[in-house]
């Protein structure tokens, strides 16, 4: 009966922390924000209060110079950025309209060939698809702007946010003791342990992804800017911002950067290489560099499951959801490996003793058991 209350304890505690996101997550983007500030800044602060800094002195210093150089950034790149996205998005059916033609006049005898179509259908054919691909991109850029519509203003973003980042990272420390000062004491050794892993997990890929992305959109922006195509700027940008998601925001950029690139350079084909060059030279730094040396192997996230984790908490909870997904996808990690690692240690997996197969696992049996409560005891 222990057992099984405890189940129905932390199953409906599962429950009602889902519907508290899902019923308030219109009203939760900018106290979500201010977890995650706070959750990366932490390791500033504590290493500042152990220079002999008070913990509200290098709050105050973290949070006001974080503040200053997002401005300070904003102030500069908006406009210019801003501009960049009007002038692509006023563009935008120019290109397409190009794009088409181009594909159709250079590739259509081989096309015709093949599939033994006319030059009308071809055309028709890549606008069509073209213009899907257009409205499927519009469609889903709408659904997380209307999931976070509420709540993606100047006064929830820029005054919000840091004060509740400012309130947590003050008193991390001491909301950190008084959790687990609530932890069931039979298995509060083995919930620390989990703890500390999700944390491993999470600080290793989010804070170290973000270095990734800035520096991989810096190194895109200044890259394409160089070869001097067209809205280079802002595309090189938004490449590396999404590279949060693995292999989807280097070939979002390299297809939109390819199609611009056609249009705009055609028939100078060493122009458009080159824009093929900076793509992948970046793929090579971060695969061979950046993110083994600041994300690092251990974290356990399989890129499969980190894209399916964005677009189902995204299709459920919106804009803060694909915020929470990362971290989530994390924890959900740690205690699928934990439930294996109980299961491939139990009877349920080896056997009662006495069964066929039983006696190859001997780890599995008697004193060599290793459930929740064994690890507590023999920790």
């Amino acid at each position: 009966m222990t057992l099984q209350r405890q189940i129905y304890f932390w199953l409906g505690s599962f429950i009602a922390f889902v519907a508290f996101v899902y019923l308030f997550s219109p009203i939760l983007l900018p106290f979500v924000a201010g977890m995650a500030l706070a959750y990366l800044l932490d390791p500033v602060a504590d290493r500042l209060e152990a220079m002999g800094l008070p913990r509200l002195g290098a709050t105050l210093i973290i949070l006001v110079s974080f503040v200053l150089i997002f401005l300070l950034v904003l102030l500069l790149m908006l406009p210019l950025l801003g501009n960049q996205l009007s002038g692509f998005l006023k563009a935008l059916p120019g290109l397409v309209n190009s794009l088409q033609s181009l594909v159709s006049d250079n590739l259509g005898e081989r096309v015709f060939s093949l599939f033994g179509m006319g030059g009308e259908d071809l055309k028709s054919n890549v606008g069509s698809l073209l213009g899907e691909g257009a409205g499927w991109v519009a469609s889903f850029a709408k659904s997380i702007w209307n999931g976070g519509q509420a709540l993606l203003s100047v006064i929830s973003l820029f005054v919000v946010t840091p004060v509740v980042a400012f309130y947590l990272l003050l008193d991390w420390d001491h909301m950190v003791e008084r959790i687990d000062s609530w932890l069931p004491r039979p298995y509060q050794a083995t919930i620390r342990r989990l703890a500390g892993e999700m944390d491993r997990a999470v600080a290793g890929f989010v804070r170290g992804q973000v270095s990734v992305c800035i520096l991989l959109g810096t190194y895109y922006a200044i890259g394409l800017v160089a070869v001097g195509l067209n809205f280079g700027l802002l595309i090189g940008i938004g490449a590396g911002l999404v590279s949060f998601i693995p292999y989807v925001g280097a070939t979002l950029g390299l297809v939109v950067s390819l199609g611009v690139a056609l249009v705009q350079f055609w028939p100078d084909w060493p122009m458009v290489v080159a824009v093929l060059v900076v793509f992948a030279t970046g793929q090579f730094l971060e695969g061979n560099i950046l993110q083994p040396k600041l994300v690092g192997s251990n974290v356990g996230l399989h890129p499969v499951w980190l894209m399916f984790a964005l677009f189902a908490f995204g299709y459920l909870f919106g804009f803060v959801g694909m915020l929470i997904a990362v971290p989530a996808s994390a924890m959900i990690g740690v205690l699928a490996r934990f439930a294996l690692s109980q299961y491939l240690h139990s009877r349920l997996y080896a056997g009662a003793p006495g069964q066929a197969g039983a006696a190859e696992y001997p780890d599995a049996l008697g004193d060599g058991q290793t459930g929740m409560a064994g690890e507590t005891r023999n920790g």
